[in-house]
């Protein structure tokens, strides 16, 4: 996933982590031999979400634009549900909307008079931007090697340093995986692309399942703005 000045906005960002979140991409063979401690926990992290069909959790997003020295930063609650659907609800006067209702995602920038509608393209979102799969297949184990398992705060975190295998993401460097040891769910995602640029998210009060309502997905058209497609 590349981030560029010229994609800096948080709902732009935010596309980008979401077709990471949602979309599964082909899978990657791996020699068979023993599995590192380090393996093993990206294995249980890839089978706790593809069990999941709902979750939330406090989003905090950091986005360094080092070309002008700034931070763009972002803070909010995030839901997913299955199939491919998404919300993300921001805190601050920026007001900003970015939905996905299992058919479409919806964008509309703080202080825009439209809302930018684009297809859920699996095929195309899915290899491009291969990031996480939090609501995938369970396949993430086969789309990153474990270069290191970390542990910190007494063992309670793994830091799992991540390096894309295959060609399934050229321009991802590297992912610094924060989870849970005992939990593992993921609690920090740092990503690093071959650009120089970097994605920071941070999430707390994850909750696995949470009952939400059957039309909290669906798209409502704000009063006043036109959907274009983009």
């Amino acid at each position: 996933m590349t981030i560029s000045p010229l994609r800096t906005t948080h709902a732009a960002a935010a596309l980008l982590l979401a077709g990471a979140l949602l979309l599964p991409s082909p899978a990657v063979s791996r020699a068979a031999g023993p599995e590192s401690a380090g393996e093993a926990l990206l294995r249980r992290v890839g089978e706790r979400y593809a069990a999941a069909h709902t979750l939330s959790a406090k989003f905090r997003q950091e986005i360094p634009l080092q070309s002008v020295g700034i931070v763009r930063k972002a803070s909010g609650t995030v839901y997913f549900g299955r199939p491919l659907k998404m919300r993300w609800d921001y805190r601050g006067p920026e007001a900003q909307m970015f939905l996905a209702d299992g058919r479409y995602f919806y964008f509309r920038p703080a202080g825009s008079s439209q809302v930018i509608r684009r297809g859920v393209d699996e095929k195309g979102l899915g290899g491009k931007i291969p990031l996480l799969l939090l609501f995938g297949k369970g396949e993430i184990a086969s789309l990153f090697r474990v270069d290191a398992a970390d542990p910190r705060k007494g063992g309670e975190e793994t830091v799992l340093r991540l390096s894309p295998l295959g060609d399934g993401a050229p321009e991802i460097r590297r992912v610094d995986l924060v989870v849970g040891t005992g939990d593992a769910l993921i609690r920090e995602i740092h990503v690093f692309d071959r650009m120089g640029g970097e994605n920071h998210v941070y999430l707390t009060d994850v909750t696995v399942n949470p009952s939400l309502p059957a039309d909290f997905f669906r798209f409502r058209k704000p009063a006043g703005v036109s959907v274009v497609d983009g």
